[in-house]
C-alpha cells in the first residue's frame, strides 16, 4: 500500500490576488515578503552576489596588533582600494579631508566588509539555486536590499552607469559586450525598487 501524499501547502490568499509576474518582483503579503524566481533568475543573482563576496572578502584587512584594536575591528588598512568597484563599495568617509578619510577607513573598513559578506550570505541562504517562491522576514529582506544594492553598485561601475542610464541602455545594442549586463542591471533595479516598496 502506497504512502499517503503529504498535504498541500496552505495557499496564501494574497498569492492569489495578483497574477504571476513575467519577471521576479517582490510584494508584501500577510505571511511575509514574497517573490517567485525562475531558475535562471536565481542563478544570475547567486552568481553576481558570490562575485561581490569574493571581491569584498579578498584581501580583508587584518586587525591591528593592539588587542583593543583587534577587539573593536580597527584595521591597519587606511588607503582607498585601487579597484574602482571596491572603492565604490567601500567609499571614503571624507572626500575633502584625506587624513580624516584614512582614519575613518582604519576604524570602519573591516566591519563594513564583514557586514557586506553577512548580508550576501543571508541572501544566498534564502534563495534556492533552483529558484522558486521565497518568503522573507523583515531582517532577511533588509539583508537582500543591502546585498542587491552592492551588486548594482558593482555592476554600475563596470557599465559606467550615470544618471542617464536609460539613455545608455537604449544606445547599447546586442553586439555590445555590455548588452546582457545592462539589462540585468535594469531588472535588478526593478527588483530592488519592488523590495523597497514591500518593506514600506
Amino acid at each position: 500500500m502506497s504512502e499517503p501524499s503529504p498535504p498541500p501547502e496552505p495557499v496564501d490568499p494574497d498569492d492569489m490576488a495578483l497574477p504571476e509576474q513575467p519577471i521576479a518582483v517582490f510584494r508584501a503579503t500577510s505571511r511575509g515578503i514574497t517573490a517567485r524566481f525562475a531558475r535562471p533568475e536565481a542563478a544570475i543573482i547567486r552568481e553576481l552576489v558570490a562575485q561581490v563576496v569574493e571581491l569584498v572578502a579578498a584581501d580583508m584587512p587584518t586587525a591591528g596588533t593592539d588587542d583593543l584594536a583587534a577587539l573593536v575591528g580597527i584595521s591597519d588598512s587606511a588607503e582607498e582600494p585601487d579597484d574602482p568597484v571596491l572603492a565604490r563599495l567601500l567609499p571614503d568617509g571624507y572626500r575633502d579631508d584625506p587624513d580624516a578619510a584614512r582614519e575613518f577607513r582604519r576604524f570602519t573598513e573591516s566591519s563594513l566588509r564583514s557586514a557586506k559578506v553577512e548580508s550576501a550570505q543571508m541572501l544566498l541562504e534564502t534563495l534556492p539555486a533552483g529558484g522558486g517562491r521565497i518568503r522573507l522576514r523583515a531582517d532577511q529582506a533588509e539583508a537582500w536590499l543591502r546585498s542587491l544594492n552592492d551588486v548594482r553598485l558593482a555592476m554600475g561601475v563596470r557599465l559606467g552607469v550615470t544618471e542617464d542610464f536609460h539613455e545608455l541602455i537604449q544606445d547599447i545594442g546586442p553586439d555590445d559586450a555590455r548588452y546582457g549586463y545592462a539589462h540585468i542591471y535594469d531588472w535588478l533595479s526593478i527588483l530592488q525598487a519592488s523590495l523597497v516598496e514591500a518593506l514600506s
